[in-house]
């Protein structure tokens, strides 16, 4: 039984899969957030943009709440996620950035 509040989503065979980042860069304008995701690994001296995500400020803002319930819900299952020292007094994901081009 469908509900009002219920979406159907579709999730094709080469979305499903996926793609690696350890990489992100955060940039916005004035309406929107830019989210472009980066796989860096060795011996790649250029590493490309694989993903590129464009969406408003109120969805980036829903994003982060989102992601803060799901890390806690992750801490409490498996532990906390430990920065080490080099990245806890910067910001590794490219966040706070205003430059954005598109």
């Amino acid at each position: 039984m469908k509900t009002d509040n219920e979406i159907n989503i579709e999730l094709n065979n080469d979305v499903a899969l996926g793609s690696y980042s350890n990489l992100a860069i955060i940039t916005h304008s004035s309406s929107e957030f830019i989210l472009d995701f980066i796989s860096m690994l060795p011996g790649i001296p250029k590493p490309q943009v694989t993903n590129r995500i464009i969406m408003t400020a109120e969805h980036a803002k829903r994003l982060m709440l989102a992601l803060e319930d799901n890390i806690a819900k992750y801490e409490n299952q498996y532990g906390e996620i430990v920065l080490n020292n080099e990245q806890k007094n910067m910001f590794p994901m490219g966040f706070g950035g205003n430059s954005a081009k598109a």
